[in-house]
């Protein structure tokens, strides 16, 4: 960090004390250091288990407006058991779907471990007045949503209304009574590393469980750079406060490589205590095939085709 400037508008003075200094981020620094990380190798023994870990902390996920019932319920199967002919293979964490379809996934995945998310607050834009933004986080949790991924506004806060961003994820924190609140900064849209990390720190003072990369629905989506800027800040707050806050990055990452990539950079950054389904999810739409074929070829030794599994 080069320098630390006063907190941000919308930081209330009692926050402060619990916060580290906002500062600015060293980006040649950042990128260096994850490029470094993404080089590191792992033995084979331990590969299996990263790409098992990285199944168990997966957001299995469909944000599309074509999707179905029958779609949520056949993908919740999948979430169930990702390898029919491989029951060692453990269930995702979580089933992400529009609020609308959280009673379908919550019907297919009752009884077992796998947690049914639901996007809110306007997703993916953001861009609605913060009562039907608390409208919608209320109705999926009425349907029966165990973690809520909402949006924070973009727009606030690059304009810097920074009391109005934090005063919304407090809010939604609140609506969101037991469940656990994912909040998605939209990094692609927040255009240098120190916004990332403002407005980190800023989800994270008002609330929130774990802190998100991306919608999924804008490019550049989750990059390792931002993932670890993000990632700092966490290491930040718990130093400052020992609070815990979870990371999820989405978007963008489709194979089994990059995945164990983003658990090295996890694990040197945060250490053991994240590499936890409570501390780390992967938003994944296509990931978990070219994981299944990876787990295959680490225990038969041979290459498999993705025509063995189902398409999301």
């Amino acid at each position: 960090m080069a320098h630390a400037p006063a907190l941000p508008r919308g930081f209330e003075l009692p926050l402060e004390p619990r916060l580290p200094r906002v500062g600015s981020v060293d980006a040649v620094a950042l990128e260096e250091r994850a490029a470094t990380l993404a080089k590191r190798s792992i033995k084979r023994e331990s590969k299996l288990q990263a790409l098992e870990l990285a199944v168990r902390m997966m957001d299995l996920t469909t944000l599309e407006g074509s999707d179905t019932p029958g779609k949520v319920a056949a993908l919740c199967s999948k979430a169930l058991r990702p390898d029919p002919v491989d029951r060692s293979v453990p269930p995702v964490a979580a089933v992400c779907v529009y609020p609308n379809l959280v009673p379908t996934a919550k019907q297919r995945l009752a009884g077992s471990t796998v947690k049914v998310a639901s996007v809110a607050t306007e997703f993916p834009s953001g861009q609605a007045p913060t009562e039907v933004k608390l409208a919608d986080v209320r109705a999926a949790i009425e349907l029966g949503a165990d973690e809520i991924d909402m949006v924070i506004d973009r727009g606030a806060f690059l304009s810097g209304r920074y009391a109005k961003v934090y005063d919304e994820i407090v809010r939604v924190k609140d609506a969101s009574g037991d469940a656990h609140l994912k909040v998605i900064l939209e990094t692609g849209e927040l255009g240098t590393y120190d916004n990332v990390r403002r407005a980190s720190l800023l989800a994270m003072a008002a609330g929130a469980d774990f802190i998100k990369t991306s919608t999924g629905k804008i490019s550049p989506a989750a990059t390792l750079p931002v993932t670890l800027c993000m990632l700092e800040a966490i290491r930040d707050v718990h130093d400052e406060t020992g609070r815990m806050v979870g990371m999820k990055p989405a978007g963008g990452i489709r194979q089994a490589k990059q995945a164990v990539q983003y658990l090295v950079v996890l694990h040197e950054t945060l250490g053991v205590e994240w590499l936890t389904p409570d501390l780390f999810r992967f938003g994944a739409s296509t990931l978990l095939n070219d994981v299944l074929m990876q787990i295959r070829k680490q225990k038969t030794g041979a290459y498999q085709s993705l025509d063995y599994f189902t398409i999301d």
